[in-house]
């Protein structure tokens, strides 16, 4: 079972159009041609897995406080826009299930970083993994990612058959190689804007694909992309979908990357 991956994925959606981890910002990504997002899911208290980044309220949202401490029900009522502009007031916090809605609807794959609140690893990715085997049929076009390895593990024990990402920080474990091994990832996701040539042959010597985030320059991007990255995470879909990729050349072959 393949992954599919695509060499342009919105970060959060589109997130520098909408506001991230939203149905809005999802869409926004589709409109450009956009053909995989990435978005992160955590649980709300009572543990409905929704669309959020943050352990807290306040960045995104009109109150604040904790996401592990709010019931989804009173996560309905929150205003997930006005932070971002006035024609976004109003816009919701959606569940996992209406963006797989989404995603059906728009014909998207997706990377999902699952991004538990402190002591709930083990659980969110349970959830997560749950809904995503009820809800969805084609597993090569969903990438399962997180920061946390025991998250990721739990996600290995439920769906061993499902495609894995290590995230890598900046400062990189020692035995990365063997986390990496040990969870049988399909991709190693590092911080495109701090690594080193060296780190990225480092990670392409894996032997899997490599993917960078969050990427939204196009000069930084063909520098990594002649480095050897294969994909990457972006705010803007439409700057790198209309500056990243090249023609192919009158031969049929593509142009080599830039140095």
């Amino acid at each position: 079972m393949a992954l599919k991956i695509s060499q342009v994925i919105g970060h959060r959606g589109a997130s520098a159009y909408a506001p991230e981890n939203t149905l809005e910002s999802i869409h926004s990504a589709a409109d450009m041609g956009a053909e995989w997002v990435e978005f992160d899911v955590k649980l709300t208290k009572d543990g409905i897995p929704i669309l959020f980044h943050d352990d807290t309220l306040d960045r995104t949202t009109n109150t604040t406080g904790l996401m592990a401490d709010t019931l989804y029900e009173d996560v309905q009522d929150l205003d997930a826009g006005s932070w971002f502009g006035d024609s976004f007031i109003g816009t919701k916090i959606p569940t996992l299930e209406e963006a797989l809605d989404v995603l059906l609807e728009r014909g998207l794959s997706a990377n999902i970083e699952i991004k538990p609140c402190p002591g709930r690893e083990k659980e969110t990715a349970e959830v997560v993994m749950d809904a995503l085997t009820r809800c969805w049929d084609e597993p090569d076009r969903i990438l399962i990612s997180s920061f946390s390895h025991v998250a990721l593990e739990t996600a290995m024990d439920m769906a061993p058959d499902w495609h894995r990402s290590l995230l890598l920080e900046e400062e990189w474990p020692d035995n990365w190689q063997d986390i990496a091994t040990h969870l049988d990832v399909s991709t190693i996701n590092l911080n495109g804007n701090t690594v080193t040539r060296d780190d990225v042959e480092d990670a392409i010597d894996f032997g899997k694909p490599v993917l960078a985030y969050t990427i939204n320059d196009p000069q930084k991007a063909r520098q990594l992309q002649g480095w050897g990255i294969d994909g990457f995470f972006t705010d803007e879909p439409d700057t790198l979908l209309s500056n990243l990729i090249r023609p192919v050349n009158s031969n049929g072959a593509a142009p080599k990357p830039d140095p």
